[in-house]
């Protein structure tokens, strides 16, 4: 079977008949008239799929696959929002999803990143941040600063720092923090949240959407 998590920025396909490990592609290089796969999740999933399960779902079920704690916290942060599954004693205690305060996201910083020709991985963390609440609209804080004498890259790093602090207050504080997504290899941005974090990389969803394929939870439907 074909899998697909179908992101706004990435696409990640995986073939379970294959032992090729998962690809990554861009979203605005795919087939969009020919592209059909077997079970998808993403915000274009049900576009292109037989079978569709909500991002959420996926995600919640990558986790329990992953994750062998009974208890944790699992943060997403994709292109163009954030979501979060907190597990207590094996079942989900609590969930949220936010595409409006999290707007672009992650596309902002790759954005910046190429824009200013910055390395995330050889930037400092600064001490202090911007308040950022939407990816798109914080980008003013880094213009006002610039134009106020401060660097380019201590400007993007303080609205990156911003970034993260925001998504890990959108998730509930927790102790320690299970990260998903393309900002997982991102240094900048992972070392900016304040608590121990394990980065579980990009291919959760895809994980979920496996662990749905045994459950039979989607097929029967």
């Amino acid at each position: 079977m074909l899998l697909a998590d179908f992101g706004t920025s990435y696409c990640k396909l995986l073939d379970t008949e294959s032992t090729d490990s998962p690809r990554l592609i861009a979203t605005n290089t795919i087939d969009r008239k020919n592209m059909r796969v077997d079970l998808a999740t993403g915000h274009n999933g049900k576009r292109y799929a037989v079978h569709y399960i909500n991002e959420l779902t996926a995600l919640a079920l990558g986790g329990l696959s992953l994750i062998e704690e009974q208890a944790f916290t699992l943060l997403d942060c994709g292109s163009r929002d954030i979501k979060y599954v907190t597990y207590i004693d094996g079942k989900i205690k609590d969930m949220g999803w936010n595409a409006e305060c999290g707007a672009s996201m992650g596309f902002t910083i790759e954005l910046l990143e190429k824009y200013y020709d910055l390395d995330f991985s050889e930037m400092v963390i600064p001490t202090s941040s911007f308040s950022i609440t939407c990816g798109v609209l914080g980008m003013s804080h880094i213009f006002d600063a610039v134009v106020n004498g401060e660097s380019e890259a201590e400007a993007v790093a303080k609205f990156v720092k911003g970034i993260a602090l925001n998504a890990y207050d959108f998730a509930k504080r927790p102790d320690k923090l299970y990260l998903s997504g393309g900002l997982c290899d991102n240094p900048l941005f992972v070392g900016s949240l304040p608590c121990p974090v394990i980065s579980l990389g990009r291919f959760v969803l895809l994980e979920g959407l496996q662990a749905s394929l045994v459950k039979n939870s989607l097929i029967s439907r």
